[in-house]
């Protein structure tokens, strides 16, 4: 019963995958200019970015049609 406890509490401490950071490094070099960053985010940081996105780039159309406003009508024909 012990040999049991002992390892549940062993996957306890795992961090589940959809917490666990990934990390991303680049750098730019430019004759003598470097340039280097490096970011560090979840895969549920990355869904939750991808989501508000997504949302910018849908809230886009219906701004750009409201600025154009009404189409003018074409003048009475006699």
């Amino acid at each position: 019963m012990l040999s049991s406890l002992q390892e549940g509490s062993s996957h306890a401490h795992r961090t589940p995958p959809l917490l666990s950071p990934q990390t991303a490094r680049a750098t730019i070099r430019v004759g003598s200019f470097v340039m280097e960053t490096e970011a560090r985010a979840t895969p549920l940081g990355l869904l939750a970015i991808g989501g508000m996105v997504a949302a910018i780039l849908l809230a886009i159309p219906p701004i750009v049609h409201a600025k154009r406003g009404p189409k003018a009508l074409p003048p009475p024909q006699a």
